[in-house]
């Protein structure tokens, strides 16, 4: 980015008057106070709000319309970064990913939508290439632990035995936490696009959708939908709800890195179980719920009890939530090499935890040497220890465990 030392702002959190966005705002205000940030958001009333709610009255604030091209690029050239909260990124995400680009400014967002990720790829890909802007995608829960959490397996495994594992395994443990309305929304924008639109269905049902155009796909097949049992760890499983997205993520950060755990490469995601009962119970449950959501009445029916846009956990629910993620590379050969990577985070996945790692990776692109150019990245592939490091000192962490 050439024009770095004459950006007005090194962050701007745009969506800092939604949910999300708030609480990325609150971490910056009370953790990195000390850096040249702002809020930005479509309403001043809201956005002084927020300021209020903070008890920050010198902290800047910017009004621009996720509509409007002259808004977002203005919003883009007065900030080296950009966080960006506003989803469903399908429907308001577009605009601001292609300022960023032409206007060399890093982005990070919290989309875990592949239909809308595969679509601007071509459109935004050359221009920030040429500008050096950094783009990256799936900041938060989706799908930072599954893709870092790949990375420090395989770069443990090469410490330890010389070579990468072709085959991994992601495997959600316990967890604590509730859902927000932006997540909501999101998903059931993802769901009638899915139906209404045959591009985005392949997308959303395509293994390799974020797999660059030249490379040619790996086997992998469709994520786990019913009930398994899992030799490795000694437990049924189910299908995981965000294995959607974060599997994806996982072979792109691989085909980014030019192939490095093989052409070959295998990875899979599920939720691990108490019971073979629980396994079927949530395999159904899975099935029922895509079932109910893909009929337009039922759909439209079940979002208007599900939380709203600008809903979430209370502050109790977000501070006593927790997660444990599980990520193992299998050792070509022998078994007993295997590496088994538990990835730890305290406060709820979706949003206590969640807001702070969108917040690092914003930090890491904002003041860490990274290694790449311009391009749309995966958090692996983009800010690889970097974002690792960083996460440690908000609770999420990365530690080998016995098998």
């Amino acid at each position: 980015m050439d024009s770095e030392t004459q950006r007005e702002f090194d962050i701007v959190v745009y969506g800092a008057t939604g949910f999300t966005g708030a609480l990325v705002a609150e971490y910056l205000h009370e953790a990195h106070g000390d850096t040249k940030w702002a809020i930005a958001g479509r309403s001043q009333n809201k956005l002084d709000a927020v300021k209020q709610r903070l008890d920050a009255p010198d902290l800047p604030t910017l009004v621009a319309d996720s509509d409007s091209t002259e808004d977002m690029t203005r919003l883009a050239a007065q900030s080296r970064v950009i966080i960006s909260t506003v989803g469903p990124y399908a429907r308001y995400g577009t605009t601001l990913l292609e300022a960023c680009a032409a206007e060399g400014t890093h982005y990070c967002d919290l989309t875990g939508e592949p239909q809308w990720m595969a679509s601007v790829f071509e459109r935004v890909s050359d221009a920030a290439e040429e500008s050096g802007a950094r783009l990256i995608h799936c900041c938060g829960f989706d799908s930072i632990p599954s893709d870092l959490g790949v990375f420090v397996a395989q770069k443990t495994m090469m410490e330890k035995h010389g070579l990468y594992a072709s085959s991994v395994s992601g495997r959600m443990g316990q967890s604590k936490g509730a859902v927000s309305g932006g997540t909501v929304a999101s998903m059931l924008l993802a769901m009638e696009q899915g139906i209404s639109d045959p591009v985005a269905r392949k997308a959303l049902n395509d293994p390799y959708a974020l797999y660059p155009a030249e490379l040619e796909p790996g086997q992998d097949g469709p994520d786990q939908r019913g009930a398994q049992w899992d030799d490795s760890f000694q437990s049924w499983t189910g299908p995981f709800v965000m294995a959607a997205i974060n599997s994806k993520v996982v072979r792109r950060s691989n085909a980014l890195a030019s192939l490095i755990y093989g052409a070959d490469f295998s990875y899979n995601e599920a939720m691990l179980v108490p019971s073979r009962r629980a396994a079927l119970l949530l395999a159904g449950g899975s099935i029922l719920g895509m079932t109910a959501l893909a009929i337009g009445p039922l759909r439209r029916l079940i979002a208007k009890r599900l939380p709203q846009p600008g809903e979430g956990p209370s502050l109790s629910e977000r501070e006593n939530g927790f997660f444990e993620f599980f990520v193992q590379a299998h050792h070509p050969e022998d078994a007993s090499k295997d590496v088994r990577i538990l990835v730890k985070g305290k406060r709820d996945p979706g949003y206590g935890a969640t807001s702070r790692m969108l917040a690092q990776a914003g930090l890491s692109l904002a003041f860490d040497d990274l290694g790449v150019e311009g391009g749309i990245w995966t958090p692996a592939s983009g800010l690889g220890d970097f974002l690792v490091e960083r996460l440690a000192t908000v609770d999420v962490t990365f530690e080998e465990v016995a098998i």
